[in-house]
Parts: structure tokens; C-alpha cells; sequence
């Protein structure tokens, strides 16, 4: 395999930490390509993601991707620029929806992980994190929590740099 052009930043933070808005400030290099793993299942998700999309502004160019981010990073590997993933967590949870265990979530996360290395652009996730919360009242919740950790980590591990986000402030971590 021949050496990655490009690099991998994780952005991580909690639900409205500024994390996307900080994860845009790091696309440098043109086309920009926003990556969005949300899907409008109700009117206040499909009102958010248009609310998003008009604040991104014409200059991005957006793919829909709620569950096969493999595939497109595949599919996209020579394609130069940057692009921001938002969010790995949305995606993860998509992946569970549509019926993927726990074992082939993290299957994905390692997947994921090693295509990206050999992608040209400048490749920018936004996840969230969950493990600095309230510990979930119900078992499913605990899992997901977990779960979404490992997958933060496994990413996280492989990324250049890991910058972490508290009410719009924006830490380097690696």
C-alpha cells in the first residue's frame, strides 16, 4: 500500500459542543466534500440537516452516507481535497438499525480506519462523546455508550490529530 497523501482528524465533543463548526474550520483544501450520516427520519432531524446545509453555503458538496462510509471512502480514495464526516456516532448508530451487531460495528470502525489511511484528501470526523455523561438509566443505552467508545477510540488511534471540543473551544489532543 503506498503512503496516505492525505490526513485523518477526529473531532470530538458533546451534542452542541461546536464540534461540527470546528470540524468545518479545518477543511483547507478544496472541493470540500461534507459527508452526512444523519438521515431526516422526523421534521426536527429533517429541519436540522436543512438548517446545516444552508449554513455550509454553496461551496459544499454534499453525499448522503447514513451507513456505507466504507464503501465511499472506497469508492473515493483518489479524490483530493477535504471532507468532513459528520457524525460517526449517527453512523454508528444507523449501522445497529440496520441490523449490523455489536462485533460488526467495530468490524466497520477497523474497516473504516484502514481505508481512510490511503485516501488523498484531508478526511475530518466529528463524533461525540458519550462517556462524560450521566450514566444511561436503561441497558441499551450503557451498550451504545460503550460501544460508541470503542468506535471513538479505534478511530482516534489511527487519526493524525484528535482535537476535543467544550462549548466552542477547540483542544489538540494529538
Amino acid at each position: 500500500m503506498k503512503p496516505r497523501a492525505g490526513r485523518v482528524i477526529l473531532v470530538i465533543g458533546g451534542a452542541s459542543s461546536g464540534k461540527s463548526e470546528h470540524a468545518l474550520g479545518l477543511a483547507d483544501a478544496v472541493p470540500m466534500i461534507f459527508v452526512a450520516t444523519g438521515q431526516g427520519l422526523d421534521e426536527e432531524m429533517a429541519e436540522r440537516i436543512r438548517r446545516h446545509r444552508s449554513a455550509r453555503g454553496p461551496q459544499w458538496e454534499t453525499a448522503e452516507v447514513p451507513v456505507d462510509l466504507v464503501a465511499w471512502f472506497e469508492s473515493n480514495q483518489a479524490r483530493e481535497g477535504s471532507v468532513v464526516v459528520d457524525c460517526v456516532t449517527l453512523w454508528l448508530s444507523n449501522l445497529l438499525s440496520a441490523g449490523l451487531s455489536e462485533p460488526g460495528a467495530i468490524e466497520q470502525a477497523h474497516a473504516l480506519s484502514k481505508v481512510m489511511r490511503s485516501a488523498q484528501a484531508r478526511i475530518i470526523l466529528v463524533t461525540n462523546e458519550l462517556g462524560m455523561g450521566v450514566v444511561p438509566f436503561e441497558a441499551g443505552g450503557r451498550a451504545f455508550r460503550t460501544l460508541a467508545g470503542q468506535v471513538n477510540q479505534i478511530i482516534a488511534r489511527e487519526a493524525d490529530e484528535v482535537h476535543f471540543v467544550v462549548s466552542g473551544l477547540a483542544v489538540r489532543l494529538k
